[in-house]
């Protein structure tokens, strides 16, 4: 059995772990998640990322060892270099990763794959998650941001449509969390941390909150989900968690356009990062 190593890596954290290809899950057992400070200086991130690296790998063989690490952009995957110059991750933009983990964890670079994080969530689905079986799929993960991703048959793409036009401003401004805490205290005065704050509220409010998201959220498949003609509608992200307060609302929106869409929710939800980079380094290995 190939030994691989699944990888998110993330503004503040590294989470990992051994995925097995067979049984297409994550071998729990092997779970090592660290606190990395992305506005930290180079050595202090490489060396956080090497440690918790080899906790995770410390029974496999070196030379036989398979990485996959889901990175969020802009970032050059091939070749594994950080493209990214605001925010985090500053002081390691146009440093290759890749050699620079090779070296420190004696493997070849070669043995090291890198996947956009939105495409790692989706490849990850399709491995081991809701979406196995399907052709075409529209992934979108909902919670402090928007990712959005298109799966081929073959292979997960980043879409990147979080700041395309939408309404009066972004899609990413009706389809994140921020949306329902400026809605909630546009309309209350009051201040709540996201969906899960908001199920604690009067119901009145919630089905007000809740109904505006699904028009929005619909028209934002309608607009830019459609034309990829999905079979599948994949969500993920903590907002998903909360997708039975506006699937209603939703479906009926997009019946009303003629859209027949399956609609899933991710059941591996953080998992499915770690998955989607394993299964995609196993597919750059054949």
């Amino acid at each position: 059995m190939q030994n691989i190593l699944g990888i998110d890596i993330g503004g503040s954290h590294i989470t990992l772990a051994q995925v097995d290809p067979e049984k297409k899950e994550i071998m729990t057992s092997t779970y090592v998640r660290e606190h990395v400070n992305s506005f930290d200086h180079k050595e202090a991130i490489f060396s956080a990322w090497t440690s918790a690296i080899e906790k995770g790998a410390h029974n496999l063989v070196k030379s036989d060892l398979l990485i996959g690490i889901a990175m969020p952009g802009p970032f050059d995957y091939e070749n594994g270099i950080s493209l990214m110059q605001q925010g985090k991750f500053i002081d390691i933009y146009h440093i290759n990763i890749k050699e620079e983990l090779g070296n420190r964890l004696s493997i070849s670079p070669k043995q090291i794959h890198f996947v956009n994080d939105a495409a790692a969530f989706m490849e990850g689905e399709v491995f081991g998650g809701c979406a196995q079986g399907f052709k075409r799929i529209f992934g979108v993960t909902l919670g402090t941001g928007l990712g959005t991703t298109f799966y081929n048959g073959e292979f997960a793409t980043d879409e990147d449509l979080w700041d395309s036009p939408f309404k009066d401003s972004i899609c990413e401004d009706y389809l994140a969390t921020r949306w329902f805490v400026k809605r909630f205290e546009e309309l209350t005065g009051e201040q709540i941390s996201g969906t899960k704050d908001l199920l604690d509220k009067p119901s009145a409010i919630q089905k007000q909150i809740f109904d505006e998201y699904a028009d929005s959220f619909s028209d934002f498949i309608v607009k830019y989900a459609e034309p990829y003609k999905p079979e599948v509608l994949v969500i993920g992200g903590n907002i998903a968690k909360a997708y039975p307060h506006f699937e209603q609302r939703f479906i009926q929106n997009i019946t009303q356009n003629n859209i027949n869409l399956q609609v899933k929710i991710s059941d591996i939800f953080e998992d499915a990062a770690i998955l989607g980079a394993a299964s995609y380094a196993l597919k750059k290995l054949i």
